[in-house]
């Protein structure tokens, strides 16, 4: 199982992009996870770039998608929404194929950013069939350095909840007769 992990952060020491390349390390055999911290490299999106023969950094983002078996967002919170470079890198999938029917998940790495969640849900059930809110991974981990966060993500017990969490979004991929929904609470 491939899963493709977009940070939905610009910054280089990103929380969220720690996160993720601690799940990276974490994953469990049979689950390979990319990351993908580019969002700030992208173009701004718009309709005259779009169409089959968009940037290249464009190309390549969708091919990492569209060679994954399901994505795994997360993100900061900025002014209480989703942030510019995480929304235009989803702009850019919007009149492809590649998302339509791509699972999601997100993970986030704060105690904070309810309101950006729910955007974030709300958008990313918009644009994939396959968005599920209920299997999702939250730790406070909000302004903690890269280190830090490796350190206490690799605790045994965190670990073991990043493994669960990991395994409950390669079933759900697995599963494609499976609409989004359920409980899977991390």
């Amino acid at each position: 199982m491939r899963f493709l992990a977009i940070s939905g952060s610009a910054r280089t020491g990103s929380t969220n992009t720690a996160l993720l390349r601690v799940l990276q390390d974490a994953a469990p055999r049979g689950i390979e996870l990319s990351v993908f911290d580019g969002v700030g490299c992208l173009p701004v999106f718009s309709p005259d770039l779009d169409g089959p023969n968009p940037p290249e950094a464009v190309r390549r983002f969708m091919r990492m998608i569209g060679e994954s078996d399901g994505l795994i967002v997360s993100s900061p919170e900025y002014v209480r929404s989703i942030p510019g470079g995480l929304k235009n890198a989803i702009d850019w999938l919007v009149s492809g194929e590649a998302i339509v029917d791509k699972p999601v998940a997100l993970a986030h790495a704060s105690h904070r950013g309810d309101d950006m969640l729910e955007s974030l849900r709300t958008v990313l059930s918009t644009v994939s069939g396959r968005f599920t809110p209920d299997i999702f991974l939250r730790l406070p981990l909000m302004k903690m350095e890269p280190a830090e966060i490796s350190q206490i993500v690799g605790s045994p017990e965190l670990r073991r909840q990043a493994q669960a969490y990991l395994q409950a979004f390669a079933r759900f991929c697995a599963d494609d007769t499976k609409p989004a929904g359920g409980s899977m609470p991390f």
